[in-house]
């Protein structure tokens, strides 16, 4: 793993940082000013994370951020700061700063928050290696053929282009094709979620401001139409934009001209814009929530993104490629899976298409027993049709008293979204199901039962640890009655990280 570099003028901060770090076994690396930082990363490939203070000698902690995201988009920075100095802290979070750090800061809250940055970035990590080691797009269906022929004849245009389709369909990586095959390809792609900043942030991030728009805008900040000069802007969910910004948009896309947010001064840019949606936008514009002259003006060009269930005939090719990139991700031996498991997943409906196939594999590298799936290895939701030939209780993770249905439905914490929700279990059963389960192991010749049990158990019980408290693993170690440092390891033993 890369280090973890610290950026303070205070020997006694970079001091305790990298003792700290030490014994939580992450490498670090210290400077004592921007400048030094600026230089290493010209030399070296870049930290895992960034810790920076915000006042220094010979550049600021703001200016260093917005240097190292133009460089470097997906590393996350942490900004320190003092409690006296928050308008600091909402501008670190407008330059796209991970989390900013108060001082003086509880030690034990400042690794946390550095293992969550360590977290991101590796899931970074993970999505542009996948990006560069394997093929752009999947798919022999003539629904995705279609879609194959579409980039094909737009390779040589600049022609705005919508693409349509449900969540977890593949939008962004039909954009991303769109942009290799280009006249664009040397440019930049930049990407954004319309629907994923608040609405007071976004005209800033995608504009920009000036020194003093606002209150913390100590910098002035290039926004993604400026960053994406020369390439190609991908505007994800451009359905839930807020509407007195459409009218900003339709300006850029006439003209080619904007103001950053303060600004007197009109800024000229060159992008090739991608807009993507999963809401019919015809009906947004009947319902007055969506400017139709700006739905003309992004809709010159429509590619529909089939769902999975729309190409059944690719879901063996992408379950086993999706196999295989999990066991790189993870470095363990692929997982094979078995004709009869495979009819299985393709009668499933796919609600979440081809994203939730993905992490349905990646739980699959690390649930399933044995290096062949079979059916019954297979998440509880996939059984459509009728009961596998597995035991009733026990499908791959133990079942504890505590109904999985507590779970959030929809959370971003890593660990939660790679295991399905389980089918609500009887609290009073569970130790039933457990011997049920014990008594079908020991049946068999293996010699590891206490060790798969105990595994089990212990994930499931994380689990509903950290769903109880929203992710957060110092609050879990408590309600646990266990240490920090134990539940962090068991997470890395238990292949949860």
């Amino acid at each position: 793993m890369k280090p973890i570099w610290i950026v303070d003028d205070d020997q006694s901060i970079r001091f305790v940082l990298e003792k700290a770090l030490l014994r939580e076994q992450l490498p670090s690396r210290s400077f004592t000013n921007a400048r030094d930082v600026l230089t290493a990363l010209d030399e070296d490939k870049g930290p895992q994370v960034l810790v920076s203070d915000i006042r220094m000698p010979g550049g600021s902690g703001l200016d260093l951020l917005d240097k190292v995201k133009a460089k470097y988009p997906g590393l996350p920075v942490i900004i320190m700061t003092a409690y006296s100095d928050l308008d600091s802290a909402v501008s670190a979070f407008q330059g796209g700063a991970f989390e900013y750090l108060p001082k003086p800061f509880d030690l034990s809250k400042a690794v946390e928050l550095i293992r969550r940055a360590v977290e991101e970035s590796q899931r970074e990590e993970v999505v542009d290696e996948g990006m560069a080691d394997t093929p752009e797009m999947l798919g022999q269906a003539p629904a995705m053929q279609d879609v194959f022929r579409a980039i094909g004849r737009l390779s040589q245009s600049n022609v705005t282009v919508m693409i349509t389709g449900e969540s977890g369909s593949g939008k962004e990586l039909v954009a991303r094709a769109l942009h290799k095959h280009s006249p664009r390809a040397n440019g930049p792609f930049v990407a954004i979620n319309t629907a994923a900043i608040p609405k007071d942030l976004l005209e800033s991030e995608l504009f920009g401001h000036e020194r003093g728009a606002f209150t913390g805008a100590q910098t002035m900040r290039r926004g993604r139409f400026e960053q994406a000069d020369g390439g190609t802007l991908f505007l994800d969910e451009i359905g839930d934009m807020p509407f007195d910004l459409q009218t900003r948009l339709l300006r850029v896309l006439s003209d080619g001209h904007f103001y950053r947010v303060g600004g007197h001064s009109a800024v000229k840019t060159n992008v090739r814009v991608i807009a993507a949606t999963h809401q019919n936008l015809e009906q947004r514009v009947k319902e007055g929530a969506f400017r139709e002259d700006l739905f003309h003006r992004l809709n010159v060009i429509r590619l529909r993104l089939p769902a999975l269930r729309e190409r059944r005939e690719d879901i063996p090719m992408l379950t086993r490629h999706f196999l295989q990139q999990s066991a790189r991700q993870l470095g363990v031996e692929p997982k094979r899976i078995s004709d009869a498991a495979l009819v299985w997943l393709g009668q499933f409906a796919f609600p979440g298409n081809v994203r939730q196939l993905e992490n349905m594999c990646h739980w699959l590298t690390v649930m399933a027993p044995a290096q062949v799936i079979e059916p019954k290895d297979l998440p509880p939701e996939v059984a459509v049709a009728e009961t596998p030939p597995a035991l009733p209780v026990l499908t791959g993770s133990l079942v504890l008293g505590e109904p999985p249905a507590m779970v959030p439905a929809q959370t971003d914490m890593a660990i939660l979204q790679k295991l399905p929700d389980l089918p609500a279990v009887p609290a009073a059963g569970w130790e039933e199901g457990l011997e049920s389960e014990a008594s079908a192991l020991l049946a068999t010749d293996r010699t590891d039962v206490w060790d798969t049990l105990t595994a089990r158990f212990e994930s499931r019980l994380i689990q509903a640890a950290l769903a109880a408290t929203r992710g957060r693993r110092i609050d879990a170690a408590q309600k646990l009655g266990i240490g920090r440092n134990t539940i962090t390891r068991k997470i890395q033993e238990l292949g949860l990280e």
